[in-house]
């Protein structure tokens, strides 16, 4: 097993290499110059070459690069040409509150999508089957900054429920930077309220699209498990419904199951975006897209390498999983 999470490990650097190559190139085909966005359409050619020389935006693009990889394998993700601050600073201030929106979402997308599709496979070609289906496509379908702005429209600005943006209203440290942990922390129970008024919105919102592929990937996988021999044999021997359930079905249906869930993890961290803005989110999506819009390269490269590096150690994980759930994939 170790070996096997070396070797995938190893297998991310090459990947991480042509994300890093990727980006960089595309940033430099967006029209906009950075250096004229900081000083200023009035500024001089000579402060525009001046300003362009001191941040290194005078060399050649292979020269640029490989001081950027230079910089990496330092562990210095660089400086933001607009704040001249550590773009590790920005990411740490802003990454736990994308993780934060993420696992909240993703635990309301499990624990629906999952019911779901155990309810449709179990009462399949039902009414409930139907419905279910009918969600699910909503689901999909529904645009997620749409369905923001309803929520809020509804909740909080009709009913007063719940919060219209930001993290929290209350004033309490933040250690770890994840407001939910931070507030059990503080040890008052009105930190914790808060930050659930804040959250429940955003990861409802965030939560929908990968609720309906959990509840269709898990009604498919079911349906195709309780057709199997084994199953009707368990049934033959008059082993308990529940039994048959826990021990055989659910198990190998889940195998589909967390491949789904894990990629829905990454897509959640990179498409977090519209969910942050509708809700003035403070995440690693509204920093990016500003950072793109000022033409900040080194926030931009930093935010998505370091969103990659999650979805690959996603990966690995639900790899593991696996193991966990099929014995014969721990033997091979």
């Amino acid at each position: 097993m170790k070996k096997f999470v070396l070797q995938r490990l190893v297998q991310i650097l090459p990947v991480l290499i042509g994300i890093s190559l990727i980006v960089f190139l595309m940033l430099r085909l967006i029209p906009g110059d950075p250096v004229k966005i900081m000083l200023g359409e009035r500024a001089s050619p000579a402060e525009v070459e001046h300003l362009r020389v001191e941040l290194g935006l005078d060399r050649s693009l292979p020269v640029q690069y490989l001081g950027y990889v230079g910089q990496l394998v330092q562990g210095d993700l660089g400086r933001s040409i607009l704040r001249n601050n550590q773009v590790s600073e920005d990411l740490s201030r802003t990454f736990p509150a994308t993780i934060e929106l993420a696992c909240a979402a993703m635990a309301i997308a499990v624990v629906l999508g999952v019911g779901l599709g155990s309810l449709a496979a179990v009462k399949r070609n039902s009414w409930w089957d139907t419905l279910c289906g009918a969600l699910s496509l909503l689901g999909v379908s529904i645009p997620i900054f749409w369905l923001g702005l309803v929520l809020l429209l509804i909740f909080p600005a009709g009913l007063g429920w719940f919060a219209f943006s930001g993290r929290t209203d209350l004033s309490f440290p933040h250690p770890t930077r994840l407001y939910l942990i931070d507030s059990l922390l503080s040890g008052s129970w009105a930190n914790f309220v808060d930050v659930c008024r804040h959250l429940v919105l955003p990861a409802i919102t965030l939560s929908t699209v990968p609720t309906a592929m959990i509840a269709r990937m898990t009604r498919s996988a079911l349906i195709d498990v309780l057709s199997q021999d084994y199953i009707r044999l368990a049934r033959a021997k008059g082993l308990p419904w529940l039994s048959i359930w826990w021990r055989h079905a659910v198990p190998n249906a889940m195998i589909p199951v967390v491949t789904v869930i894990g990629l829905q993890f990454g897509y959640l961290l990179g498409g977090a975006v519209l969910t942050e803005s509708v809700f003035e989110w403070p995440g690693l999506g509204r920093l990016v897209v500003e950072a793109v819009r000022t033409r900040d390269y080194p926030v931009v490269q930093g935010g998505i390498l370091l969103i990659s590096v999650t979805f690959c150690l996603v990966n690995v994980i639900v790899d593991l999983l696996y193991a966990w759930l099929d014995p014969r994939v721990k033997q091979a």
